[in-house]
């Protein structure tokens, strides 16, 4: 007999089995009474209404993503389902935080629609951008992402300093400071990155207050989670001219992303892509998969949250 997994949207599976039989990938839509595990992506809302109209047979929502926002985790605590995800994306993730940050800093976007808007045939200035080399870069949150970010500064000579709960060894390692407060941490860097999760906690962590005691000119990225910056707080610091730059990759409320910010030439967009490389994805597939077939056949997920 077939084994049924519930999948909140249609994704690109392979044939694979469990117990030595067949799994069958359902659309949660049209259910499952008998379905064992419920696959989703890191921006599938999984929230309490979701979690309690599930089967009981369902012990397992496996996330593909590392994020696990989108679930509602107590929730699915009450209900005794485990929760996975997929930390494959740390490299990746870490790249595209610092593309962002060579982006904002230096204006490569600005400059992209500058020259195909025939501005530079026209002897048009374009504006000044920030250097990266030697800049204090304050990154918040120091978990893998945050390191691999402090890693690559390594190689531009930066400042580095970092907030999280405590000092950590591999900041030692990496030469880079632990700041125990965070208005100061962001009142003394160039430019500042951001790899929390997202929980009641961090939420609008970035508000007016703390947007404004940034550097006059100082960049900010953001790679986590958007609700960790109160967007329209920082749409008035951009236009204000208290924050110089900023390169986003997550928001607010995505995908819908605040007009305003559609239209300043000192922010870089990107839609929500950190993990979005052929291998990062394939890995985090193989590694959601095999959650899922750890689960069916030991009760235990690699990759446990709750």
């Amino acid at each position: 007999m077939a084994i049924t997994v519930l999948t909140v949207r249609p994704l690109p599976l392979p044939p694979i089995k469990a117990r030595g039989e067949d799994i069958n990938f359902v659309p949660l839509s049209e259910g499952a009474a008998n379905a064992e595990v419920l696959l989703a992506t890191g921006t599938d809302p999984v929230d309490a209404t979701t979690i309690a109209a599930l089967p009981e047979t369902v012990g397992l929502i496996a996330n593909f993503g590392v994020g696990t926002d989108n679930i509602d985790l107590e929730a699915a605590r009450v209900r005794g389902i485990k929760v996975s995800n997929t930390p494959v994306v740390t490299e990746d993730t870490a790249d595209l935080a610092f593309a962002l940050i060579l982006a904002a800093a230096r204006r490569i976007a600005a400059a992209d629609r500058y020259v195909r808007a025939g501005r530079w045939a026209e002897h048009v200035a374009f504006p000044l951008g920030q250097r990266v080399h030697g800049a204090r870069l304050g990154i918040v949150g120091f978990g893998a992402i945050g390191q691999a970010v402090a890693r690559r500064a390594s190689g531009f000579a930066m400042k580095v300093s970092y907030w999280a709960r405590a000092a950590k060894d591999e900041g030692t390692a990496l030469g880079a400071a632990h700041v125990a407060d965070l208005g100061d941490l962001v009142a003394n860097s160039d430019i500042v990155s951001l790899h929390l999760p997202l929980n009641p906690q961090t939420r609008h962590l970035f508000d007016a207050a703390l947007l404004g005691r940034f550097n006059p000119g100082a960049v900010l990225v953001n790679t986590g989670r958007g609700a960790l910056i109160d967007e329209a707080a920082l749409v008035a610091a951009l236009e204000a001219g208290t924050i110089g730059a900023a390169g986003l990759d997550v928001f607010e409320h995505e995908p819908q992303v605040d007009p305003r910010l559609l239209t300043m030439d000192q922010v870089v967009l990107a839609p929500h892509i950190g993990s979005a490389t052929g291998p990062c994805r394939a890995d985090m597939g193989a590694r959601a998969l095999g959650n899922v077939i750890a689960f069916l056949e030991t009760g235990k997920p690699h990759d446990r949250v709750v």
